[in-house]
């Protein structure tokens, strides 16, 4: 309060040094005068009291005389106006002056108060959760997958607002602007969908990543891309992943349109099997659509259709999979029953990932880290899911195939920064001694006791999934492997393999064909990183694709090494 009382009171030192100003000019300083009975007046503060008291008493002397020179009758009246007019006029002038001090009347604290308690209330659980429980709790990685438009990206970002990673208010921001691009259904799925051409187009193309927690398990959210231009980064996504959740719509027409042959359900689903996912939630999404109305019929129709194909895959219809209905849309059934769905008797999605039992992973296992992506950040930055083994800050690993030796300089797991790390985590690690530009992705960081092996050469296991013509030694496709993407030749077909007994042919086949089984030996245009799948499954695993399509999954059975 001090700086703005010295200056009324120096600015009438000056006016009675200068002498004789105007009539007009001394009549406004008067008016200005009724604002320090107004500071006065908004004094809730007690510690303030007696220090305003003083000032008032020894600023009023000299400021009255003046006053009295100029003209009494004029000072009454405004005071009394002054207190009610001025003060609602100018409270803000006074505000200003009064905020540095600390003395900010009652409503601006009120007002303050209100504003930090609309910041502190949402944004709580997004920071809460992460520290303290972090190292504990175990770590799942969730990857949505399905056809194109079948609610992927929506219902992850209703999963995020309903554990409270996404503020309501970002969220109504979301839905303005979708609002505005005429695309309001949209907005839900723009919590997963962040660059501006997704958002537009209403496609995703990258994996989306974000994270949950529920009381037992930390969830990361793999939001893979449901359109047949992205599927390689949806193998990129479900190869990190623990679990799938297969989101097919119920809308009449959709979900026939996205499992028919060139539809993205069959496909994902099986390369969901081919990249090691045990087991798949199914989500019949879009139940209430207008043209299902939570219809018990419609959900069993999509459920008999899709069993036997899923059986086909390798999937246990009894212990793999799981049924559940919901609305991406209206949020029913993710994380608390559905009115209106009274014949589902389970428990809705977020209750039942958190019921799932325990994955036994290996921590005393070799460091294995396959990298999805790298960056520059202050250094060279690495993401990957560690597959086995612990990682620590400070510790010297090898990245392979090129082996160089590096150092952990600092970890980070689910963007929250830790000293170590176990099996099943999605790492963002910065590394010492490599530049960004030596890494690719489908390099693997491990240490230098047991390294992975590398090779170009080997001999694998394929089944032919999909392929009109035949297929013989000299045929080219792409491989895609863990997180490694390469071209890949078949050199040699090395024999049969009968599906029901499991016997191989005695000689050679010259070419193999649709839904047929083969030993081949397969080479690639660079060295990669694999293992046997005996030894690692996580890494020797693959899937076979070609023009858009893919043809073949397998399995390695042997490296051979290369000959000098």
């Amino acid at each position: 309060m001090d700086p703005c009382r010295d200056a009324v009171v120096d600015s009438w030192e000056l006016a009675e040094d200068d002498g004789q100003l105007s009539d007009a000019l001394t009549g406004l300083n008067v008016n200005a005068k009724p604002f320090i009975p107004n500071v006065n007046a908004v004094e809730f503060v007690p510690g303030f009291l007696q220090k305003t008291n003083a000032q008032t008493a020894s600023s009023a002397a000299p400021e009255d005389d003046g006053s009295i020179e100029v003209s009494e009758p004029v000072a009454v009246p405004l005071v009394e106006n002054g207190d009610v007019e001025m003060a609602a006029e100018d409270s803000w002038e006074q505000k200003g002056c009064e905020a540095e001090p600390g003395g900010g009347g009652e409503e601006e604290d009120s007002l303050q108060e209100e504003v930090l308690e609309e910041d502190e209330e949402v944004p709580t659980p997004k920071v809460t959760p992460a520290q303290p429980n972090a190292p504990k709790k175990e770590h799942v990685n969730v990857v949505f997958i399905g056809h194109v438009d079948a609610g992927k990206s929506t219902i992850g970002g209703q999963i995020m607002y309903l554990t409270g990673m996404v503020e309501k208010r970002t969220l109504e921001k979301y839905e303005r602007e979708a609002k505005e691009k005429n695309r309001e259904t949209w907005y839900l799925s723009w919590a997963l969908d962040t660059n501006q051409e997704e958002r537009d187009k209403g496609k995703t193309v990258e994996v989306g990543r974000a994270y949950f927690e529920t009381e037992k398990k930390h969830f990361t959210i793999l939001d893979a891309p449901g359109h047949k231009s992205f599927v390689p980064n949806m193998i990129g996504g479900a190869s990190q992943a623990d679990l799938a959740v297969l989101v097919i719509s119920a809308r009449k027409g959709e979900f026939e349109t996205g499992f028919e042959k060139g539809g993205q359900t069959r496909e994902h689903a099986m390369l969901a099997k081919t990249a090691g996912v045990k087991h798949l939630i199914v989500l019949v999404n879009k139940m209430d659509d207008p043209t299902v109305n939570w219809s018990l019929e419609r959900y069993e129709e999509c459920k008999e259709k899709l069993v036997p194909f899923l059986k086909k895959v390798g999937f246990n219809p009894r212990k793999d999979i799981h049924f559940m209905p919901c609305s991406g849309l209206t949020g029913a059934n993710l994380k608390e029953p559905a009115e209106l769905c009274s014949w589902y008797t389970g428990l809705p999605f977020i209750p039942h990932l958190d019921s799932l039992p325990n994955f036994n992973r290996s921590s005393d296992g070799p460091v294995r880290l396959p990298i999805v992506d790298k960056y520059k950040d202050m250094g060279t930055v690495v993401l990957g899911k560690l597959e086995s083994g612990s990682i620590s800050k400070a510790q010297q690993l090898v990245m392979m195939p090129n082996r160089h030796t590096v150092e952990v300089l600092s970890l980070l797991s689910d963007d929250v920064e830790t000293d170590d790390a176990g099996p099943g985590e999605n790492l963002k690690i910065r590394l010492k001694g490599i530049e960004e530009e030596e890494i690719l992705p489908g390099f693997i960081l491990c240490t230098a006791e047991s390294l992975c092996h590398s090779g170009r050469t080997f001999d694998a296991q394929i089944v032919i999934i999909e392929h009109k013509s035949i297929i013989c030694p000299g045929y080219n496709a792409v491989l895609h492997i863990h997180t490694c993407i390469e071209e890949v030749q078949i050199t040699a077909l090395i024999c049969l393999v009968d599906k029901k007994s499991g016997e191989k042919s005695k000689t050679r086949p010259r070419f193999v064909k649709q839904d047929q089984v083969c030993i081949a030996r397969l080479r690639t245009a660079g060295t990669i990183c694999l293992e046997t799948f005996k030894d690692f499954p996580q890494m020797g695993r693959f899937t076979l694709r070609d023009e858009g399509k893919t043809i073949a999954i397998g399995k390695v059975l042997k490296l051979v090494p290369e000959k000098d």
